[in-house]
């Protein structure tokens, strides 16, 4: 039974995947607006229903690797070592997340997709809502891991200075490529600027939402 949910969990992922990758390829070679639904479910051999399954929208699918990534920094605090912070994990993912901005793939995806973005107010406007949304769910996590209500400002304010970091960092690569910055050197650029904003922010958030250790044994001690 196990083998089976995990078999059908492989082919929703790989499903998921064959659709974003052919929104990807029909959106790197013409407008947003001009492709299709429709086109997208015949390129992953799906009905236009599946596609929708998996992305209620067509910006999601634009942005299905955004949230691919976002849904791993909530990962990386979800599953964070015990005793680590929860800004120590996010920054770590964050830091790992630079390796890919040395390839010439990457570098043309993030110019082509500032160009798209730049052009349709639609997706200026889901990417604030993805924002906005995985802000709320780390903001849920810390606030588990700090013993406080989720409706408290303090978690909401700690996820808002993470996730701003983030957002300013996204921001600052796609001015730099802009600029002709690519390769190593891009890299190495963006983990120097991802060091330095958490270390501000590790001033005021390095002891808040630490994973606490499991409580001790009752035989612990005992010979």
């Amino acid at each position: 039974m196990v083998a089976e949910i995990g078999l059908r969990a492989r082919k929703k992922q790989q499903t998921r995947q064959a659709i974003f990758d052919s929104a990807r390829r029909l959106f790197a070679g013409r407008r947003f607006e001009d492709v299709t639904v429709a086109e997208i479910a015949r390129a992953a051999n799906v009905s236009e229903v599946t596609v929708f399954n998996y992305f209620p929208t067509k910006e999601d699918l634009f942005y299905g690797g955004m949230q691919f990534f976002e849904e791993d920094l909530l990962e990386a605090v979800r599953t964070r070592p015990r005793g680590e912070s929860a800004i120590k994990a996010f920054r770590r993912r964050l830091l790992e997340g630079t390796d890919a901005l040395g390839s010439k793939e990457r570098i043309a995806a993030i110019t082509k997709a500032g160009e798209t973005v730049s052009a349709s107010p639609s997706l200026v406007a889901r990417e604030r809502e993805i924002v906005e949304r995985y802000t709320q769910r780390l903001a849920e996590l810390l606030a588990a891991d700090a013993k406080s209500d989720p409706g408290d400002v303090e978690p909401m304010a700690a996820a808002a200075a993470m996730m701003g970091a983030h957002r300013a960092m996204v921001d600052y690569v796609r001015r730099r490529v802009r600029a002709g910055r690519k390769g190593p050197a891009l890299a190495e650029d963006a983990r120097a600027q991802i060091r330095r904003a958490f270390a501000r922010l590790e001033r005021g958030l390095g002891d808040y939402a630490v994973r606490p250790n499991p409580p001790a044994s009752p035989r612990a001690g005992k010979s």
